[in-house]
C-alpha cells in the first residue's frame, strides 16, 4: 500500500489523512421469479434467456434513490422490454427482514447483503447466485470484492468501499493548530485538548445508535488487537472482553470522554452530522458515508478523515479503516435471472459506476471509475492507504457484537472498564453456550 510523502503541504497532508422507508417505483411493480428458496445455489446462473419483463431491485439506501432511478432509465432506454422496481427499506428493516422476503420470492431479482452477518446467512440460505465465471467480476478492483466471495466462490460483488472513521473539518482543525494527523494516541488525545481550548467539541459521536456509535469501535480496535480477526475470536470464545487488549480499548475510550458533545450516549447520529456541518465540532466520528449529508446539512469547509492511531507509531499497523459494503448479487429464486444479471453488468460498468459514485459520493470497488465529485477526489487517496477491513462486520452473531460495542458506550456513560468488560463477556458466553 502508499504511504504519505513526505514534505507535504500542512493542508496537503491533513487530505491524504483523510477526505478533502419507501418502496421506490421506477416503472411497473413486480417481484421476483416463484422458486422455492432452499439451497439452490448448484442451480448455476441463467444469464442467457431473453432480457425482458419486470426485475425487482431490493435494497436500502433511500438515499441513492435518485441515482438509481437515472441509471434505471438509461438501462431501460437500452432494453425497453425490461421495467426495474427498486425495493427501498430502511437499513434496520433490512437487516432483519431481508432474507425472509428475498427467500420468499417477495421481492428482490437483484438484490443486496450487508457484509458479515447478513451476507454469510444469505449464502448459507442459497440466495446468491454464483458469479465467480461471469464476466462482470473482471470489471471490478479485485482487491476490494473479498467480502462478496466465501470459499473461494464470488457470491456477490460488494459495490460501495467506504472509510468507518472519522471525518475531519480541516479548517475547525487549523484554527486549532492542528496541521497533521495524530500519529499515536499521546498525539491523538493533544489534537482533542487543542481543539477543546480552541472553543470547539473534539468528536461529535453518535454514542445513542450502536450502529453508528460501533464505527469508532473499529478504528479503536485495529491496532489494539493481537490479530486482525480479533472479532471472529471474540466470538469464538478464543479471545475475550476481558483480555488485556480489550481493557485496554476500554481504558482509551474512558480517556475520550471529554471530548465528546454533551450526552453522548444519547445522541443519534443527526444531530451528530448537524453539529458537525455546523462548525461546531472537528470531527464527526462515523465514517466517509456521512460526508454527502454533511454537504446537504450546508457544510462549507473541507473535509478529510483520521482514524485514531491507538499504539506508538512505530507499532501500528493499520491507518484507517474500510470496508466493501452493498454486496450485489443476483436470486437464486428468481424466474428471471437473465435481465437482474444485464443490470448488475450494466452498474458494474465503469461509466454508469462513475455516475454512481458522483451522483452518490461513494466510492466504488468498479475499475477505471474517475471521481470528479471533490471529496471523493480528495479521499480516493485511502483507496491505497494500509487500513483493515472493518473488524465489527467479522461478528455473524448480532447480539455478541452488540454486547461488545455496548461496553465501550458504558464506558463513555461511566462505567469502569472492569465492570463493562464482565457485563459483556457474561452475555458472549451465555450465547456462545446456548
Amino acid at each position: 500500500m502508499n504511504r504519505t510523502p513526505a514534505h507535504l503541504p500542512r493542508r496537503s497532508a491533513l487530505h491524504l489523512f483523510g477526505i478533502g422507508g419507501l418502496a421506490a417505483v421506477a416503472s411497473a411493480c413486480a417481484g421476483p421469479g416463484s422458486g422455492s428458496g432452499g439451497d439452490t445455489s448448484d442451480e448455476g446462473l441463467a444469464t442467457d434467456g431473453p432480457v425482458e419483463g419486470d426485475v425487482s431491485f431490493a435494497h436500502w439506501r433511500a438515499e441513492d434513490q435518485q441515482v438509481f432511478a437515472d441509471l434505471i432509465s438509461a438501462f431501460t432506454s437500452e432494453h425497453p422490454e425490461v421495467s426495474i422496481n427498486q425495493e427501498i427499506s430502511p437499513s434496520n428493516d433490512y437487516q432483519t427482514t431481508a432474507l425472509q422476503r428475498i427467500r420468499g420470492g417477495n421481492i428482490g431479482d437483484l438484490f443486496v447483503a450487508f457484509p458479515g452477518a447478513q451476507f454469510v446467512d444469505m449464502v448459507s440460505a442459497g440466495l446468491y447466485a454464483d458469479l465467480s465465471d461471469t464476466d462482470v467480476v473482471g470489471r471490478y478492483e479485485a482487491d476490494l470484492i473479498s467480502a462478496g466471495s466465501q470459499d473461494g466462490v464470488q457470491y456477490g460483488l460488494p459495490y460501495q468501499y467506504v472509510f468507518n472513521q472519522p471525518v475531519s473539518n480541516l479548517d475547525v482543525l487549523e484554527s486549532a493548530g492542528v496541521t497533521e494527523a495524530p500519529e499515536d494516541w499521546d498525539g491523538w488525545l493533544a489534537m482533542c485538548e487543542a481543539v477543546l481550548a480552541a472553543g470547539k467539541v473534539p468528536m461529535a459521536w453518535p454514542g445513542g445508535e450502536i450502529g453508528n456509535a460501533g464505527h469508532l469501535f473499529n478504528a479503536m480496535v485495529m491496532n489494539n488487537a493481537p490479530s486482525d480477526d480479533m472479532c471472529a475470536k471474540i466470538e469464538s470464545g478464543e479471545y475475550r472482553c476481558t483480555d488485556d487488549w480489550f481493557l485496554t480499548t476500554l481504558g482509551q475510550y474512558a480517556e475520550l470522554r471529554p471530548y465528546f458533545q454533551d450526552n453522548p450516549t444519547g445522541t443519534a447520529v443527526e444531530p451528530a452530522e448537524q453539529m458537525f456541518a455546523q462548525g461546531e465540532a472537528a470531527l464527526l466520528v462515523t465514517g466517509s458515508f456521512h460526508m454527502a449529508a454533511v454537504r446537504q446539512l450546508g457544510g462549507e469547509f473541507p473535509m478529510g478523515m483520521m482514524a485514531p492511531i491507538t499504539v506508538p507509531a512505530d507499532e501500528a499497523r493499520y491507518e484507517g479503516i474500510s470496508n466493501a459494503t452493498f454486496i450485489l448479487g443476483v436470486n437464486t429464486a428468481s424466474d428471471n435471472q437473465a435481465a437482474a444479471y444485464e443490470f448488475l453488468s450494466f452498474l458494474s460498468d465503469p461509466a454508469n459506476a462513475t455516475t454512481y459514485a458522483n451522483g452518490t459520493a461513494q466510492h466504488v470497488t468498479v475499475a477505471d471509475v474517475e471521481y470528479d465529485d471533490a471529496d471523493l477526489a480528495a479521499t480516493s487517496e485511502w483507496l491505497d492507504r494500509t487500513t483493515l477491513l472493518a473488524p465489527r462486520f467479522q461478528f455473524v452473531d448480532l447480539d455478541i457484537r452488540n454486547a461488545a460495542e455496548q461496553a465501550c458506550i458504558d464506558v463513555v456513560g461511566g462505567s469502569s472498564p472492569d465492570q463493562a468488560a464482565e457485563q459483556a463477556q457474561r452475555v458472549i458466553d451465555q450465547r456462545i453456550e446456548s
